[in-house]
C-alpha cells in the first residue's frame, strides 16, 4: 500500500418490532483509514434516539491484519449529559485503561493478559463487522469461541463505562451470498454472533452480521432477535 486509503459510510439504525416496524432509531456516521503501516484507525459516531438517548464518538487503532486493538478513546453522553470518557491501550499481555464516569469517577485499570488482545468492541455497528477478521475462513462454514475479548461497556447500548469488560463468545459463518442494502448490492460473508450466556450481565439475542466478502469487512447489514428486534443497514459507501 502506497497511500493510505479512507473509507466512508452511513448506517442507518431501525426497529423490527411491529409497532415500530422500519421507524429510524439511530444512525451512525464512521471513517475507516487503512494506513500505510498496516493499522486501521476507525472514527465513529454514533447516535441512539430510544431514550434514554446515546450519543458515542470512537476513535480507534486497529491492526489491519487481524483487527487486534492498539489503543481507543470513547465519549459518551447519555439522556443529554456528559456520560464519561476513556482512553485505553493494549500490548503484548496487557491492557490498560484511564477512565472518568458519572458512577464511578477516576478509574485506572491495568490488566494482565493471557496474550494479545484479540479484540475490543467500543460499540460502533461498523465494528461489529470488523470483529469478523477473528474467524478463520480456511476452516469454512461452522462455529469458532473466542476468548479474552474485551467490551469497554458490558451494556448493549454501549451506554455506561466506559471501562474494561472481558467477555467471551463465538463466531458463526454461514457463507457467501449476494445482498443489496440502501449503498448497492454487494457480495458479503454471513457470520452470526452466539454464546453470550454466562458471559454478559445480560444474555445478547441472536445476533447476524453481513460484511463485505473482502479484506476491508465493512458491515452491509446486520439484526438482533429476541427482545431487541433491532436492524441496522448501510446506507452510503465512499472509498478513495
Amino acid at each position: 500500500m502506497s497511500k493510505h486509503r479512507n473509507i466512508r459510510g452511513t448506517i442507518l439504525y431501525t426497529s423490527k418490532k411491529p409497532e415500530r416496524l422500519n421507524q429510524e432509531r439511530g444512525r451512525e456516521f464512521f471513517t475507516l483509514t487503512q494506513q500505510v503501516d498496516g493499522t486501521d484507525v476507525l472514527l465513529a459516531h454514533c447516535e441512539i434516539d430510544d431514550s434514554p438517548p446515546v450519543i458515542r464518538d470512537v476513535c480507534l487503532s486497529l491492526d489491519h491484519d487481524d483487527s487486534s486493538p492498539i489503543d481507543c478513546s470513547v465519549r459518551l453522553t447519555v439522556g443529554g449529559v456528559f456520560e464519561g470518557s476513556g482512553w485505553m491501550r493494549f500490548g503484548e499481555g496487557m491492557a490498560e485503561c484511564e477512565t472518568y464516569n458519572r458512577r464511578d469517577g477516576r478509574i485506572s485499570q491495568k490488566l494482565q493478559t493471557p496474550k494479545k488482545v484479540p479484540w475490543l468492541q467500543a460499540h460502533p455497528i461498523v465494528g461489529d463487522a470488523l470483529l469478523m477478521k477473528l474467524y478463520d475462513l480456511s476452516r469454512g462454514p461452522g462455529t469458532q469461541d473466542f476468548e479474552n475479548l474485551f467490551l469497554t461497556s458490558p451494556d448493549h447500548r454501549g451506554a455506561t463505562g466506559p471501562m474494561f469488560f472481558v467477555t467471551a463468545f463465538s463466531l458463526g459463518y454461514v457463507g457467501e451470498e449476494s445482498i443489496s442494502v440502501g449503498a448497492g448490492t454487494f457480495q458479503a460473508r454471513h457470520f452470526q454472533v452466539s454464546g453470550t450466556a454466562g458471559n454478559l450481565p445480560e444474555e445478547h439475542p441472536p445476533y447476524d452480521v453481513w460484511c463485505t466478502a473482502d479484506d476491508d469487512y465493512i458491515l452491509l447489514r446486520a439484526g438482533a432477535a429476541g427482545y431487541m428486534q433491532t436492524h441496522y443497514e448501510l446506507m452510503e459507501l465512499l472509498v478513495d
